[in-house]
């Protein structure tokens, strides 16, 4: 008995040294790829509330109501911190959108104590990835994994600034990919990968690597009934992250693929009623008129199940694929009818609002210094506008900086012609005066604010 239970003791030992000898050694990993992790920090105007003065406000017109709001209560500065990394050495730096939206400075500290001051470079909502620009040069950057390369159940690491706890490492497993997560707007544009890492705040924005060091993703969101990591932690993928950061480097914008369709997914039952061989693919619920998919030949209930080869099997799986592609592509489209495979092209269209109605600086100055985006129907609905845009970003020492124009300001009204969307906006910007003032009105945070904007002449 006695040799049967120094044997097994012996055996235990033996497993045991064999599994800590199995799990790999991060701590060179980590020496390697630190230097090229950022920690940033962000300052902007947080509006004061307006509850020090709630028995006027009925009775003060909103014009007269913001100027005596801002003499009462002067704005404060809000601060907020992410993390990101470098992408190339002479001093672009990927993040997340939301690390860095509404930033009237960002700062960009290195593990060695270093600081820069960034510029945007361009900045997407739909995929919550921004690029940035730092005036360094010489720089190590990281280098991504190849695309869906990415298998579940692989090792990877984070690191970046949680709680303001600078550079901290943490280690997990890749639980699922290729998981949708739509946004308050319905979007559904990024595949994320799912960790069980630990992600909290700070963490936003910085990278998530595999054992041989390259980033296979983007840390960008967690669940969590607590606020704090309980081991469901979401990354935006490289095969997204590439795209769009070359896109932001290139246009300072992001355009994306779009057919205009409505899918659901295919039930065991719906197959079998269909005629199809099993459960796979996105029916078609609907088919928006003039769109890509009408003009390309395909109806309500048609079951798409591959788009240049690469397979449909959720619903899901549609809006992740075609996203990617350019508008104006023409694509390979494999389809169930009438319980029938059948193979058609059609080109793709652009998603409304990916395209970023850009007014460029120029010499004659008849420009406002703004980059504006739509904004999509059931924000504006939730909202309570008919109208409007989204400020992207304001050119600095503009008509628009010099009003006092945001990151993130939604402008409804110019002059005495209220804005629709874009297009709109870039028509009458067209016909504005120069040096006369002109009225207009946004909304931030919520507030309805006046200025007056002066184009200035040649």
């Amino acid at each position: 008995m006695v040799k049967i239970f120094i044997r097994l003791c012996f055996s235990l030992f033996v497993f045991q040294a064999q599994a800590f000898a199995a799990l790999p050694d991060f701590a060179t990993l980590v020496e390697d790829v630190s230097p090229a992790v950022v920690k940033i920090n962000t300052v902007g105007s947080s509006t004061p509330t307006a509850d020090n003065i709630p028995s006027l406000q009925g009775q003060i017109p909103e014009i007269f109501r913001e100027l005596l709001e801002q003499r009462q209560r002067p704005v404060r500065p809000s601060q907020t911190m992410g993390s990101g990394f470098v992408v190339s050495s002479d001093g672009f730096i990927l993040t997340n959108h939301h690390v860095v939206s509404g930033a009237d400075k960002i700062q960009v500290q290195f593990a060695d104590r270093r600081e820069f001051l960034a510029t945007i470079v361009g900045s997407d909502r739909t995929s919550d990835l921004a690029l940035l620009k730092i005036d360094a040069t010489d720089l190590l950057s990281l280098k991504f994994a190849k695309p869906e390369s990415t298998r579940v159940g692989e090792w990877v690491i984070a690191i970046g600034s949680p709680f303001g706890l600078d550079y901290s490492v943490t280690a997990g497993i890749v639980s699922a990919i290729g998981r949708s997560l739509p946004t308050e707007n319905g979007e559904n544009y990024v595949p994320f990968i799912q960790t069980d890492v630990a992600i909290n705040r700070g963490n936003s924005g910085g990278p998530l690597f595999n054992l041989d060091g390259d980033v296979v993703g983007i840390n960008s969101q967690i669940y969590s009934p607590t606020g704090g990591s309980v081991g469901l932690s979401f990354s935006i993928p490289v095969s997204v992250a590439i795209n769009v950061m070359e896109q932001l480097r290139e246009n300072g914008q992001v355009s994306r693929g779009f057919l205009g369709v409505g899918i659901e997914n295919v039930s065991k039952d719906l197959a079998q009623a269909l005629g199809m061989p099993g459960p796979m693919g996105a029916v078609i619920s609907s088919v928006a008129p003039k769109s890509a998919a009408a003009k390309g030949g395909l109806f309500e209930g048609d079951v798409v199940v591959s788009i240049n080869g690469q397979s449909i099997l959720y619903a899901s799986d549609l809006p992740h694929i075609v996203g990617l592609i350019e508008p104006d592509s023409t694509i390979k489209i494999e389809i169930f009818r009438e319980g029938k495979r059948k193979k058609l092209s059609l080109k793709v269209g652009s998603l409304p609002g990916s395209n970023l109605a850009q007014i460029k600086q120029s010499d004659d100055g008849d420009h406002l210094g703004l980059r504006i985006d739509d904004i999509a129907q059931d924000e504006l609905r939730a909202l309570n506008l008919a109208g409007g845009i989204e400020v992207v970003s304001v050119t600095d020492n503009s008509p628009a900086d010099e009003t006092g124009i945001q990151q993130g300001d939604i402008i409804v009204q110019l002059g005495f012609s209220k804005i629709a969307d874009a297009d709109q906006y870039l028509s009458i910007v067209a016909e504005l005066p120069t040096q006369t003032p002109v009225a207009i009105r946004f909304y931030r945070q919520g507030r309805a604010i006046f200025r007056t904007i002066t184009l200035e002449e040649n």
